[in-house]
């Protein structure tokens, strides 16, 4: 038969078969060449975020108040640390200012969650608490007598910041378990006596015990002990001034009255 009466339709598999064939080709050696050239991609560890076990309550709800009418001028402040881990709660009271010659009081309530199984010794616990003052222990452990049982008291000086002396106080109970801690500072040539704290510690009081009965009686129990300050009868002086308490108040004029 002449080729021209070839139809093009009986060319049209051998064709359709080498172009499928040619790309086929290519496509293996593009794949082959991507796979030889490729530069090998850097892995970048991600690390893991370092979160603080304690987190601060924005909007705290005092459960304890410090009420000294000495320091009414002193600077004050309430914050709540909650334990993201173990659920254990600190509420912390300060008055005064944390770097300064006149008077600074720190109490701290915890009630540990599941972070902790036993409360350090008082030593220890004073230390770690106050690593930001750069504590130097200056005599042993001592005991003093508060309306919350005996305290353990440990003197020390700061080194950082303004020079200050200081007494450390620890107080754990184990039902509820609780613990009270702190220091009392003071700068210049002064020092804080074990009854100015004791005093101090006096107008420690619970407001609100939420659901934890056993806090409140434990304050309740605490209030039957109460010195008012050396003086015991809450009838003649509920709450007499202390006037070492506050020791840089007492050099402040005697404001005028109306009257006088």
């Amino acid at each position: 038969m002449h080729p021209a009466l070839y139809s093009w339709r009986d060319h049209l598999h051998t064709t359709l078969v080498r172009v499928l064939a040619y790309l086929g080709g290519i496509t293996v050696l593009s794949i082959g060449a991507a796979h030889i050239f490729q530069s090998p991609q850097a892995i970048i560890p991600i690390a893991p975020v370092d979160r603080p076990p304690w987190i601060e309550v924005e909007r705290p709800f005092p459960a304890f108040a410090l009420t000294i009418p000495e320091a009414a001028g002193a600077a004050s402040h309430y914050t709540i640390l909650h334990n993201r881990i173990g659920g254990g709660r600190k509420d912390i009271l300060t008055l005064g200012d944390d770097d300064n010659v006149a008077p600074y009081l720190q109490v701290e309530i915890y009630r540990p969650g599941n972070e902790t199984r036993h409360f350090a010794n008082p030593a220890a616990e004073i230390a770690a608490a106050a690593a930001g003052l750069g504590p130097v222990q200056t005599a042993g452990k001592q005991t003093l007598d508060s309306k919350f049982g005996p305290l353990a008291i440990v003197p020390f000086e700061t080194t950082k910041g303004t020079p200050r002396h200081c007494l450390g106080f620890v107080r754990a109970y184990d039902d509820p378990r609780l613990q009270i801690s702190g220091w009392f500072c003071q700068g210049g040539s002064e020092f804080i006596t074990q009854s100015m704290l004791a005093c101090a510690l006096d107008r420690l009081t619970l407001l609100a015990a939420g659901s934890e009965p056993k806090v409140g009686a434990l304050f309740a129990e605490a209030e039957l002990h109460r010195s008012f300050c050396g003086q015991r009868d809450p009838i003649l002086a509920p709450t007499p001034k202390y006037q070492l308490l506050w020791q840089a108040l007492t050099t402040r004029p005697e404001p005028s009255r109306i009257g006088r």
